[in-house]
């Protein structure tokens, strides 16, 4: 546990980074509590419009005072995404993406009749080449 003064200094200087912030992610957890509270309403009402708080600690509370879990809102002009869930979501996403740049990469290639034919020219397959 920290003092009581440690924990105003840092809820402090993270108000000071938080509201000149365009995107804030926050993950903080206790096992088996709830999660602190790191970004205050106060704070998220002095950041700017279109600002964006991505809270993976919903589940437990959230990291940020308004968070609500499994919601995305708007309060004040800051997008607040309370999704706990979100990093199990992106696998596959990253996943399709990186297969779709590997195939659109081996697609240049090859020509129109589907035969191998490295274009030397090409900037890049030139650049990947060794």
């Amino acid at each position: 546990e920290q003092s009581e003064d440690f924990i105003k200094r840092q809820k402090q200087e993270v108000q000071n980074r938080a509201i000149g912030a365009d995107v804030i992610i926050t993950t903080a957890q206790v096992r088996g509590r709830k999660a602190p509270v790191l970004v205050e309403k106060d704070t998220v009402e002095k950041m700017q419009w279109g600002s964006v708080i991505i809270d993976l600690a919903a589940s437990t509370g959230g990291n940020c005072a308004l968070t609500k879990d499994g919601e995305t809102y708007v309060h004040n002009g800051v997008i607040i995404i309370g999704d706990s869930g979100l990093a199990r979501k992106m696998p596959r996403d990253a996943s399709t993406l990186f297969s779709n740049n590997v195939m659109n990469f081996l697609k240049l290639m090859f020509n129109k009749e589907n035969e191998l034919a490295v274009d030397l020219e090409n900037e890049i397959l030139k650049s990947a080449l060794v």
